[in-house]
């Protein structure tokens, strides 16, 4: 159902009132063509195939942003709100509709949404080799940049490959031998470009930092990625399990001028040769969970799992079984509810059951105390993200180098 422009007004301020500044989101499920799902989202067998689409491999959390699929409906990626109503209102209609409310109105000056995107990643098998545009690269197609970072929970499946590539070679930057990667990409034959990546392994309760820029190649480890809020993409490993991916995913986000002038060689132009070949990578991008000072209470503790950029950051907040945990917080952020059940300001959540695990925090409530009630028992698992300039407190990495 759809409502006129006065009637959706309307039904945004009453839902942001009764649900005192606490908005309660809808499961958003992402299918990717040519990747194989790992089936640990929590959907039933037969949910996870969508035909030409390809399957289901990811979930995205409090979502603003299209996903850029060649193939499904045009609000893919987007989330939705519980209306009470039975109307279809998305979050970024929300947002658009009572910016001030939602994000607050400081932070509404600088920013038109969230500026960050969520997702769950579950894969069968490694992704195919890729990397994200930075910023000058993704503006020239019109979209914004994709940094993103990586945590792998304690509790779950890590699947048959769990060690991801990034990156390449230290010496192919160190001696400017740019140049041999473009076989790989001209003939697009072959996964072999590989051999010039290393790859590490996804330990559970572990992350990684990942600017753009930087090619990678994810492993199957069930994955909490946080990002900037773009989709954009270039893949560069042409054979994917026993298929020859179509070309043009190599040439995807970029402009036809572009590729008519440079061809293959455009990715060398793209590629942040320094930070994908820095012969300290593990060192310059490894962050494991940091205890945020003064969190412990009686109820439970938290911890940062994604920080080292002001772009986002996440936490995960542990509440004890019978307990409760008090959190404020400097702006806007939405929670996935990981393990466990309880309330949130008084809202039921319960880990692992898509409906009643996603929420988003308005900036006002936000900056007020909001009790976490742990009414199950287990440990009740929360994981909070931000998005650019709300954390300026996170930790960062000093650079490491051979002095």
């Amino acid at each position: 159902m759809e409502l006129n422009s006065k009637d959706l007004k309307n039904t945004v301020y009453k839902i942001l009132e009764e649900g005192n500044g606490i908005l309660k989101l809808k499961p958003t499920w992402v299918a990717r063509k040519n990747c194989p799902s790992g089936k640990r989202l929590g959907l039933k067998e037969e949910d996870y195939d969508k035909g030409e689409r390809g399957e289901i491999t990811e979930r995205w959390i409090a979502s603003t942003t299209e996903a850029d699929n060649m193939l499904g409906p045009e609000d893919e990626g987007l989330s939705y709100l519980y209306s009470g109503c039975g109307y279809n209102i998305s979050l970024k209609q929300a947002i658009k509709i009572a910016k001030d409310l939602i994000l607050g109105i400081d932070y509404s000056r600088n920013h038109d949404d969230t500026g960050v995107l969520v997702k769950v990643l579950d894969y069968d098998d490694r992704i195919y080799y890729h990397y994200h545009q930075t910023e000058s690269d993704a503006a020239a197609v019109g979209k914004h940049p994709k940094e993103e970072a990586y945590y792998f929970p304690e509790d779950t499946d890590l699947g048959l490959h769990p060690e991801s590539f990034y990156g390449l070679h230290p010496y192919i930057a160190e001696q400017k031998k740019y140049d041999i990667l473009l076989p790989y990409l001209e003939q697009w034959n072959s996964d072999l470009i590989l051999k010039h990546s290393k790859a590490y392994t996804q330990a559970r309760d572990d992350g990684f930092h990942l600017p753009a820029g930087i090619p990678h190649s994810p492993g199957t480890a069930l994955t909490v990625e946080i990002q900037e809020d773009s989709d954009v993409y270039s893949v560069l490993q042409a054979l994917y399990r026993g298929t020859i991916l179509p070309k043009d995913m190599l040439f995807h986000n970029m402009r036809e001028e572009d590729i008519k002038k440079f061809g293959e060689k455009m990715v060398l132009k793209q590629l942040d040769w320094e930070k994908s070949a820095d012969p300290y990578f593990y060192e310059n991008r490894h962050i494991p969970p940091i205890p945020l000072e003064d969190s412990k209470q009686i109820g439970g503790n938290e911890h940062w799992i994604i920080y080292n950029t002001s772009k986002f950051s996440a936490k995960k907040l542990v509440v004890y079984p019978g307990q409760k945990y008090e959190t404020t917080e400097k702006g806007i952020y939405s929670v996935l509810a990981w393990k466990g059940n309880g309330k949130i300001d008084g809202h039921f959540c319960e880990g692992g059951n898509p409906g009643f695990d996603e929420f988003l925090v308005v900036r006002d409530r936000a900056v007020k105390p909001v009790v976490i009630e742990n009414t199950g028992p287990g440990e009740l698992k929360l994981f909070k993200f931000f998005g650019p300039g709300i954390n300026l407190d996170t930790p960062m990495l000093v650079p490491y180098y051979n002095k």
